[in-house]
């Protein structure tokens, strides 16, 4: 078992509700303050309400530590694949293998679909390296963004019903 998962403690997605965005924009604000503050970037108001304005439920996962909100991820639809987007963590959860067992939860079904996926991560964020180790590439930047691909792999099947990578994951990851 990667030992790195092993440290992310019992997690598991559920679908977003409505009602979700008002703590996903706030753990947004948290989380990107550094790096847009780096970037000259920061708006206190803009930062929620880009969240707000971009959400939608059908498209996002919750995702779950110990049974409390730790953050969120979106697998949105496109016509060439999927974007993954507001994929945040809390503070407390980053570095400890979490975010790792829920993006390889979500590249298994995109590899099963035989679909890429798309990102773009602020120039500068810790999270690229995440994204590398899983296979993205980049495939351009701006002043402020990196944009990422990953081709599909091939289908790996799960270890065992409703499992992923050792630790619970009791929703799919979002369709079209």
């Amino acid at each position: 078992m990667d030992t790195r998962t092993a440290t992310a403690g019992e997690w598991a997605l559920r679908p977003a509700a409505p009602e979700d965005v008002e703590p996903i924009a706030e753990l947004r604000a948290t989380v990107l303050r550094a790096d847009l503050e780096r970037l000259g970037r920061f708006d206190e108001r803009r930062v929620r309400q880009r969240l707000r304005d971009a959400f939608v439920p059908g498209h996002t996962l919750v995702v779950e530590h110990d049974h409390t909100f730790a953050g969120c991820v979106a697998l949105r639809p496109a016509p060439d694949g999927r974007w993954l987007e507001h994929f945040y963590l809390a503070p407390r959860l980053q570095g400890r293998g979490l975010g790792s067992a829920v993006l390889r939860t979500l590249l298994r079904g995109t590899d099963t679909e035989g679909v890429p996926v798309r990102l773009n991560v602020l120039r500068g964020s810790a999270a690229r390296r995440l994204y590398e180790r899983h296979g993205f590439t980049v495939t351009q930047q701006d002043p402020v963004d990196v944009y990422m691909l990953r081709p599909p792999g091939p289908p790996r099947p799960d270890l065992r019903p409703g499992r992923a990578g050792g630790v619970s994951a009791s929703a799919p990851p979002p369709g079209p």
